[in-house]
């Protein structure tokens, strides 16, 4: 019900429409020489056509929240499991959900199906990862399996209010057992592998934690948007100006009181007296007759032109994925052009340049290396069984992700392995592939099976999770002899430094050569505990779970000492395939003049294996490195310093023969380091920031490596409010890639295999990189030439019309007289000159898709907003203004053989007339007589602006033949 008045305030907050509802109200309530109608009705109608374009909008989303809303949720009660709305849900509710269902609101699991009481969740929805998760029911209720058992529950939650980190305890009966995040189901989140759960609801609506972490996308506004309204505050002022000059030559032509009276109608004393209120009131009147020099009809054309332009990029073909099945989306219109101003590229690693599909390459064991491998050798037994027993994987005969179905194979259900990290599943395929391993996990037991060999059972005991801190992660196993067994597999640089014996440097060797190679590397150790060791570890790990306080710090400082003292056993290589035409389409990024950099949270080896891979880096550009592992051998400033010297010689050399390319990698610990806004203890204090900028400038390429998500936004923002203001662009496919998509002017979601996050928080989403660059040098390329065209089209059309109504003032004695009849006045802007410009902007191609294709330096023609510039703005003004007097004085001396003299007298009156009958003759002719030269005005501009329009595709035309005839010599 409140759309209508929300609508209302958003479109006369723009400077335009506010304006001419002035106008409008001024029309009213003061006598103007025009009708309240040719302001009204404009106006009416372009606020009638966003707001039916916007409630249609409204419309969707509505329908879209009726969708989650009234979504049919089982809930159990007095013993039997019944159907309720989601949106009548509330906290205390026993709720049932099945498989591939979706979570209505934050739960707490009580049991599952499975007899271990775990349950397998996607988040894909909260956090872009389609991985499955692990989640555990209370110990004591998981037991209750029916909803007659469920319903005898009688138990209290107690919680904190709601907020992003909910801490909360549970009390049933008579303990106190306290909740942690693994106990914690939150709305948005997907159940699998599970047949169904009972959850008890604890936050509802806009009190869920998804509810909590909406943010807010901020007001993007294009390159082209700005220039519009600075024009429209030139105009603004010029029409002042005008309406001001004119109001002072009306009272100096009235100084002589025969000019201001015609002999047949004198004025009275009372219209002689001159005063402040009628000269402000005349004033007004100019405002009012020259208005239309504010083109109101342009924001709506310009609004149309994006939202029917934006149906190109839905219909292209050559963008559609058949393997997806799916093409690219348009989630805003309103940035159309700035496809074409771009200047900076953020881009993903993983899942982006790459294809984030995991194939294990390699083991090395002790420093030797196994590509396909059997072995029975008790250090390699031990590495394959840490492998196939420290990890998530779970077994799946089929599921629908995304769409997607997975696990069939020729129309038949095969079994795939599922995991909370693609890593994990490559190395489980690996193992099964390698030595032929058949990995099953039911409940806490875990058994290995082979074909050649029996490999002992092994009781899983504790699982400690990886986290990106610890970059790690670990389990607790029993084998059937009794024996206690520690597997932990990581990071190279989380794993190391707890290392006591092993190969070390020779692991830490192929470790580094790999990741040269762009492989994702994992070093893999193990320790024996005896039992009172591990009765020691079970009880530090209870004490930590069960702490009411603080829980998390607990449990990474239990971890911290557990996981010590380790024996190396080797490290895994995983390859990530370069997606294809990746290095094609950075290369011609480059080749249009805009900068690449790439943001990953991936070690700096790995990383800069692929921007070699890729083409962002080439083979002979110098590398500059501002890394910690450099920081601990000189200082950030002496670095800083050194790298601004290299990049300002490049520079002054860029176009001789003896010129360097520079790249730089920069990691993020370095980045924070140099983001600080005060550098204590230095003389140099707070200049980092400036002096990497500068860096940055000069260099070809920049790799940001060790990135957090805030970090990949904080740059993004730091390079947006650099002096020179280029136009960003971010592209992802990670929920940890959404803040910096946000950040960017223009964002770009890529439909992969962590989710839809990144494509639902996108201003544009694509199923490929390399779509990427018909995107940008087809489609933004066009989109700037046709809206830009438009909008100096619309200034340069309302100066020819308007300033002969300016010129003619000095004809009637500033009489306000308007030059042109109602009609035109309200029909010119809406229909007569909107609609072709309207069509030429939708249909525009000044030149072939294919040339654009092929050459990418054409981009550069059209950057910084060159076609909106100043100079070309003032042009194109004088250039109307030019047009409006040939108009006017080709159509005053058409009119020349008048019979009016310019008191307004016949030359030639009849002596048998009466005076009276001569002043209605006179009258009715001199009507006719301006009607006729109003209307002669319109049909000239009329005409010429259709000409224009056929003059500029013809120009276009003749443009692309030459440079087509260029192209082939």
């Amino acid at each position: 019900w409140n759309f209508i008045p929300k609508n209302l305030f958003e479109q006369f907050r723009r400077i335009a429409n506010f304006y001419f509802l002035i106008i409008f109200l001024v029309q009213l309530i003061i006598d103007t020489p025009t009708s309240p109608m040719t302001s009204g009705l404009p106006l009416f109608f372009v606020i009638t056509v966003t707001a039916i374009k916007q409630g249609y909008e409204d419309w969707i989303r509505h329908k879209a929240d009726n969708a989650v809303n009234q979504c049919p949720v089982h809930v159990t009660q007095h013993g039997k499991v019944v159907r309720k709305q989601s949106q009548k849900l509330r906290v205390g509710d026993i709720v049932q959900v099945k498989e591939d269902e979706t979570f209505p609101c934050d739960l707490i699991l009580l049991s599952t199906s499975r007899e271990d009481g775990t349950c397998f969740v996607t988040t894909a929805s909260l956090d872009g990862e389609s991985s499955h998760k692990t989640y555990y029911a209370v110990q004591d209720t998981k037991a209750f399996n029916t909803a007659e058992e469920v319903d005898t529950l009688h138990s209290t939650i107690e919680c904190e209010q709601p907020h992003k980190h909910i801490n909360k305890c549970s009390i049933l009966q008579t303990l106190t057992i306290p909740l942690g995040s693994e106990n914690l189901l939150l709305r948005g989140a997907t159940l699998k592998n599970t047949e169904y759960i009972h959850a008890v609801v604890i936050y509802t609506g806009m009190e869920t934690k998804m509810a909590l972490n909406y943010q807010s996308k901020s007001q993007k506004r294009s390159a082209v948007e700005k220039s519009m309204n600075a024009y429209l505050i030139v105009y603004l002022c010029i029409l002042i100006s005008k309406a001001l000059i004119n109001t002072v030559l009306k009272y100096v032509w009235q100084a002589n009181p025969n000019r201001d009276e015609p002999w047949y109608n004198q004025k009275t004393e009372t219209e002689r007296q001159r005063h402040l209120i009628r000269a402000f009131t005349d004033f007004l009147a100019f405002m009012v007759l020259f208005n239309y020099i504010i083109p109101v009809s342009m924001y709506v054309t310009v609004e149309m032109q994006k939202f029917l332009g934006s149906y190109f990029i839905l219909w292209d073909d050559d963008m559609f994925d058949e393997e997806l099945g799916e093409g690219p989306l348009v989630n805003t219109s309103d940035l159309n052009e700035e496809l074409g101003q771009v200047e900076y590229v953020f881009t993903d690693k993983t899942g982006t340049l790459t294809e984030n599909n995991m194939e294990l390459r390699e083991c090395c064991v002790d420093g030797h290396v196994y590509c396909t491998c059997v072995s029975h050798q008790e250090r390699e037994e031990l590495f394959f069984r840490a492998l196939c027993l420290c990890h998530t994987v779970q077994v799946k005969e089929e599921e629908t992700v995304d769409g997607i179905k997975r696990g069939i194979y020729q129309g038949k259900s095969t079994s795939f392995y599922i995991s909370s990290s693609p890593d994990e599943v490559a190395l489980v395929e690996g193992m099964k592939r390698s030595i032929n391993l058949l990995n099953l996990k039911t409940c806490n037991v875990v058994f290995l099976c082979a074909f050649v060999f029996i490999l002992p059972r092994f009781e899983l005991l504790e699982v400690l999770n990886f986290d990106s801190v610890r970059r790690r992660m670990s389990v607790i196993v029993r084998s059937s002899s009794g024996e206690y067994y520690l597997f932990c597999k990581g990071a190279d640089s989380s794993v190391f430094p707890r290392v006591v014996s092993g190969k070390l440097e020779q692991v830490r060797a192929r470790v580094e050569h790999n990741a040269v190679e762009g492989l994702r590397t994992l070093c893999v150790a193990y320790k024996k505990l005896t039992h009172e060791e591990y009765e020691e570890t079970c009880h530090l790990l209870n004490s930590a779970k069960l702490a009411l306080r603080e829980r998390d710090k607990k449990l990474a400082e239990a971890y911290d000492v557990i996981e010590k003292d380790f024996i190396l056993l080797g490290a895994t290589a995983v390859e990530d395939r370069l997606q294809d035409k990746a290095a094609d389409t950075i290369e011609s990024l480059h080749k249009a003049g805009m900068k690449v950099w790439v943001l990953t949270g991936d070690k700096m080896e790995t990383a800069a294996a692929t921007c070699y891979a890729s083409k962002l880096f080439h083979r002979n550009t110098q590398i500059l490195e501002l890394t910690t592992k450099r920081t601990e051998e000189q200082s950030l400033h002496d670095m800083l310093t050194r790298a601004d010297t290299f990049t300002h010689t490049c520079r002054s050399h860029r176009l001789s023969d003896d010129y360097q390319d520079y790249g730089l990698i920069i990691d993020g610990a370095t980045l924070s380091a140099v983001l600080k806004p005060t550098q204590e203890g230095t003389s140099n204090g707070g200049n980092y920031k400036e002096i990497f900028l500068e860096i940055c400038r000069n260099c070809s390429a920049v790799l940001c490596c060790r990135m957090a998500p805030l970090q990949k936004a904080q740059i993004v923002k730091l390079i947006k409010a650099s002096k020179e203001h280029p136009i960003t662009l971010a592209i992802g496919d990670g929920a940890n890639d959404v803040s910096m998509i946000l950040e960017a002017h223009v964002g770009i979601g890529i439909m992969g295999k962590e989710g839809r996050q990144a494509a639902r928080n996108s201003d544009y989403a694509i199923t490929k990189f390399k779509h990427l660059k018909k995107m940008l040098l087809v489609h933004g390329h066009y989109y700037y030439i046709r809206i830009a065209e438009l909008v100096q089209y619309f200034f340069y059309k309302n100066v020819c019309f308007i300033f002969p109504q300016f010129l003619y003032q000095f004809f009637c004695g500033f009489s306000q007289q308007p030059l042109y009849d109602t009609a035109y006045l309200t029909l010119y802007n809406i229909s007569f000159t909107s609609l072709p410009i309207l069509l030429y902007s939708l249909m525009e191609q000044h030149i072939n898709m294919d040339i654009l294709k092929r050459d990418p330096s054409l981009y550069r023609d059209i950057a910084k907003n060159s076609l909106l510039r100043w100079p070309t703005f003032i042009y194109w003004t004088f250039l109307g203004v030019f047009d409006a007097m040939v108009f006017f004085f080709g159509a005053f001396f058409l009119f020349d053989n008048t019979t009016f003299t310019s008191n307004g007298q016949d030359t030639h009156p009849s002596s048998h007339d009466s005076l009276q009958g001569q002043m209605n003759e006179q009258e009715d002719t001199w009507i006719k007589h301006f009607t006729l030269f109003g209307t002669v005005h319109v049909e000239l501009k009329r005409i010429y602006s259709e000409t224009f329009n056929l003059k500029e595709k013809l120009e276009a035309f003749s443009t692309n033949k030459v440079y087509f005839s260029d192209s082939l010599t």
